[in-house]
């Protein structure tokens, strides 16, 4: 059926604002810190196959690409005449969405004059699913939480009970976690709401055949932009921390034909004995958003742009794990893959970032709290990368007046650890370091799910490697990442993220943007002296709480000689 253009725009102009609604809805009636703060969470539209039309700004990869591909499993398991007005459901099966059982979806079918229009959905981290908490230390999926199939949330408006109490039975913290699938239900009825409106207005009974248009835009545009890359196989490989010695090395064969790409992650290390493995939804979802991201970023998100993506993966692979393989950390892995792709295509675009989100859980009397932290990106290959910034995730760190309000916690410190980023033509991100303890605890606990701690993110085209992150009492050992310890009334815990690996020679970074990085903070004089070859001098008072830019300059004269001796 013909589509009038002019319709198809202003139709997706409008949806783009309705999905905004709906994220907003979700976020301003949240009760995690999870949700309303970091924002862990993405938000949908989709047609009435359950095809994805648009997502709102600011979703996770991770959630928006596996919940596009995991809908399908929704209109399967409930074809249209089972449903309802007033229908919700949910489902946390790793395998069916996001890959991991503490990621909700939560989706509502959308009727207009009794027949079925469209879906809208969001999936959400849930600040506890129950299980071990989220860590790597898990042998089977069993032991990491409360695993539910597709079921009804809510049937015609009425919320199911005995689902409701059996979520509340399992779980450390049933508010927050009950309260965050309300909010959810709440941003898919403001969405359903806007859309209805919408169709009435345009004088629409269905809006599958303006979807299809958007949608074959957006796979035009993609497909436009492969044919300008050169065809051939391009390869990369990255290795990870893993759990404890058992390191993991991510391997893909990137295949570009005409309009296509096929993406082969064989050669990748087999699944893994503990919980850091993917699935294939969520493998599919970071590795499609990745050349996207690299080669059209600005092409609108739907079912459209993945299409000229293949992705393959060998079953009992790390990155296509089988049940029952345990799984909740799997973003340690998955986060990988952007850095791993971009790599591999031709004229890399940004070098290898901190990549894993950090997860920390802290655990005590009468407390529980998720806090998210980032590292730094990589150099892009014309700009400094972004410093503690959530890459590929998107994901906020917890703000400090939120976990010392919501828990006993202080962050002594938090502060941008100087000389993270990766040396070169354009410097890496930065890390940053928070120092943690607690009050009146006899006993705490926190379980580190963080990565980097040893495989620093390498530099590009001769630039240097952002530096290691670091896990450890303060001033003391280091602790066990990926798995829960137990501390003490005096345990004070460092967070020391990784940095972002820099892009390009360091003796070609401008001895200006050096000595500004020596004034801000972000490099030391002695790593400008050894690494950028750059004598800065510091010429104020060494007593002075405040240094200014001006009680700093550069020695041109041992800059000279310390370049020309490179």
């Amino acid at each position: 059926m013909s589509v009038d253009p002019i319709l198809v725009g202003l139709f997706g102009n409008r949806l783009h604002s309705i999905l905004a609604e709906q994220q907003n809805a979700l976020v301003n009636t949240a009760f995690s810190a999870v949700v309303r703060e970091s924002l862990d969470l993405a938000c949908a539209a989709f047609d009435s196959r359950g095809e994805m039309i648009g997502q709102s700004v600011g979703g996770t990869p991770g959630h928006i690409n596996a919940m596009a591909t995991g809908m399908h499993h929704f209109v399967a398991a409930y074809p249209p005449e089972s449903l309802e007005p007033g229908d919700v459901l949910l489902t946390n099966d790793p395998w069916q969405t996001a890959g991991q059982i503490n990621d909700i979806t939560v989706a509502t079918p959308v009727f207009r004059r009794g027949k079925l229009v469209a879906w809208f959905a969001s999936c959400c981290h849930a600040p506890d699913i129950g299980g071990r908490l989220v860590s790597a230390e898990a042998h089977e999926v069993f032991e990491e939480g409360l695993r539910l199939p597709i079921l009804k949330f809510l049937r015609a408006g009425e919320v199911n009970a005995d689902l409701e109490r059996l979520i509340r039975a399992n779980v450390r913290t049933p508010e927050e976690t009950i309260g965050d699938l309300y909010a959810q239900v709440t941003g898919n009825e403001v969405g359903a709401a806007s859309l209805l409106r919408l169709l009435g207005e345009f004088g629409l009974d269905s809006l599958d055949d303006v979807a299809a248009e958007i949608m074959n835009r957006s796979e035009k545009a993609l497909r436009d932009a492969l044919r300008e890359l050169p065809d051939g196989v391009y390869t990369n490989e990255i290795g990870t921390d893993g759990f404890d010695d058992e390191e993991v090395v991510l391997r893909v064969k990137a295949t570009v034909d005409g309009d296509e790409i096929h993406l082969d992650f064989a050669g990748s290390s087999p699944q893994s004995r503990r919980g850091i493995n993917v699935v294939l939804n969520y493998t599919r979802a970071y590795a499609s958003f990745a050349v996207k991201a690299a080669i059209s970023p600005e092409v609108p998100h739907n079912a459209g742009s993945f299409r000229p993506v293949h992705v393959t993966a060998p079953e009992g692979s790390v990155l296509n794990c089988l049940p029952p393989a345990p799984v909740a950390s799997r973003h340690l892995i998955g986060h990988f893959l952007p850095s791993l792709l971009i790599g591999a295509l031709p004229g890399a675009a940004i070098a290898p970032s901190a990549d894993a989100l950090w997860m920390t859980i802290w655990r005590g009397s009468g407390f529980m709290l998720n806090v998210f932290q980032t590292g730094g990106t990589g150099a892009r290959v014309d700009k400094d990368g972004l410093t503690t910034t959530g890459f590929p995730s998107g994901l906020r760190s917890t703000p400090t007046e939120v976990i010392e309000t919501m828990a006993p916690l202080v962050q002594r410190s938090r502060e941008l650890r100087a000389d993270s980023g990766g040396a070169g033509r354009w410097r890496g991100g930065l890390g940053q370091v928070t120092t943690m303890a607690a009050r009146g605890q006899d006993s705490w606990s926190v379980n580190g799910n963080v990565d980097r701690v040893r495989a620093a993110a390498s530099g590009v085209d001769g630039a240097g490697a952002g530096a290691a992150g670091r896990f450890g009492l303060h001033e003391g050992d280091d602790l066990p990442a990926k798995s829960r310890v137990t501390l003490t009334r005096e345990s004070v815990v460092d967070v020391t993220l990784p940095g972002g690996g820099g892009y390009g020679p360091p003796f070609e970074r401008p001895v200006a943007a050096v000595l500004a990085d020596v004034v801000e903070g972000y490099v030391s004089v002695a790593a400008a002296r050894e690494v950028y070859g750059v004598e800065v001098r510091y010429l104020g008072d060494p007593a002075a709480l405040v240094r200014l830019p001006g009680d700093y300059a550069v020695d041109e004269e041992q800059t000279a000689r310390l370049r020309a001796g490179q």
